[in-house]
């Protein structure tokens, strides 16, 4: 079992990401050239981990991208993701300046992975997977299993589906399976 995941975030500190990640699609969406995001406000806002945005736009998926490992600050890489959740998701067009103000946010802030030791100790809104076999990778957040009802062995099988593998690629000894947590808010 991984180690708990301990990283807790002020009410504050989630108000200042998500304003951040606001901000930053507003501007952009407006045409507004954006540089740096400055300083993490916070000692803990600078702590490097990996960390997603995810748009919703009336309980739909409107983008989400993020960065599994990071050697930037959490504050630097939700900067970053926004815009790219926001502007550069393939599976959307870009978010437009009349759309900003529907969009639900949702920031998931990464432990890191971990090769996971047996698939029967996954928790289905605990864990999130990452799974890679060769050249194909695909990671699902610990929310979305939630999400869809689905129960530990269909999480398993739509991970491999987003890496592009076949259901129950899981269960083959040349994939590699990892775990985390995060804190989702």
């Amino acid at each position: 079992m991984p180690k708990e995941f301990h990283f807790a975030l002020s009410d504050n500190e989630k108000a200042v990401l998500h304003d951040l990640a606001r901000r930053v699609i507003s501007e952009r969406a407006q045409g507004h050239n954006i540089g740096s995001p400055g300083a993490a406000p916070t000692k803990l806002l600078s702590e490097q981990l990996g960390a997603f945005v995810t748009l919703k736009k009336e309980g739909r998926l409107r983008g989400c991208i993020g960065r599994i490992i990071s050697d930037m600050p959490i504050w630097q890489t939700i900067f970053d993701m926004a815009q790219e959740a926001a502007f550069h998701d393939p599976r959307f067009p870009a978010v437009a300046d009349h759309e900003v103000s529907q969009l639900n946010i949702e920031i998931s802030v990464l432990s890191p992975l971990t090769p996971c030791p047996d698939p029967q100790l996954i928790e289905v809104g605990t864990h999130g997977l990452f799974i890679t076999k060769a050249h194909s990778r695909g990671l699902l957040l610990p929310q979305v299993p939630v999400e869809q009802n689905w129960n530990r062995e269909q999480f398993l099988d739509h991970t491999c589906i987003k890496a592009g593998l076949a259901p129950g690629s899981w269960k083959d000894p040349a994939t590699q399976l990892f775990w985390f947590q995060a804190e989702v808010f």
